[in-house]
């Protein structure tokens, strides 16, 4: 009876560190989050009957994501700044295996942060296919550009900027490209829209 009552035990705690994680996804582009007070209007008188409100943006190829890492002083404006669909393989020792395909997704990691970003970006980069099924980077570079080494270490004002490979079937559709800090730990993930 002990043993039933801790294992159900656990099993509660368990649901309740789920439910309180404070991970989140983040699609709104920094430019759009706030305005500058000459683009601000002043206050009018509102109409009594209320508006429909807009979403926010979802950010895109192009757009960049500001995001936290485990420690608050570790802060990245990140940018996907082109997607290479379908990407060559480096050589010809560099190919995707039957039936998949080489995607390569170019980032640009900006330090906003006041520490070093010291990181292995392609651990916390992946894509999203329209059946939402999550690809992880692959180990391969290929000829759309120079990919991001093992690890990097970004003092704060500096930018990295690099491909990450990914294979993926090639009746996939991309839909979303992720990525967070620390290996993708951080709990707070970027996600740009793929069109």
């Amino acid at each position: 009876m002990r043993r039933m009552l801790a294992l159900i035990l656990t099993g509660l705690l368990t649901i309740a560190a789920v439910a309180c994680s404070d991970d989140e996804v983040t699609t709104t582009p920094a430019t759009s989050a706030t305005s500058s007070p000459a683009q601000q209007t002043p206050p009018t008188e509102q109409p009594s009957t209320p508006s429909p409100t807009s979403p926010p943006p979802t950010a895109t190829v192009g757009d960049t994501i500001d995001l936290t890492g485990v420690e608050t002083e570790e802060r990245l404006a990140v940018t996907v700044v082109k997607v290479v669909d379908p990407a060559q393989g480096e050589n010809q020792f560099s190919s995707p295996d039957s039936g998949m395909r080489f995607v390569a997704v170019q980032f640009r990691l900006q330090n906003t942060g006041t520490v070093v970003y010291d990181d292995s970006p392609s651990n916390g980069a992946r894509l999203v296919d329209a059946q939402s099924q999550h690809f992880d980077a692959a180990y391969e570079d290929t000829t759309a550009g120079p990919g991001f080494p093992g690890s990097v270490a970004v003092a704060p004002g500096d930018t990295a900027l690099g491909f990450i490979t990914f294979e993926v079937p090639t009746a996939s559709k991309l839909a979303k490209v992720q990525f967070a800090m620390n290996s993708g730990f951080s709990g707070n993930t970027g996600q740009w829209k793929v069109s």
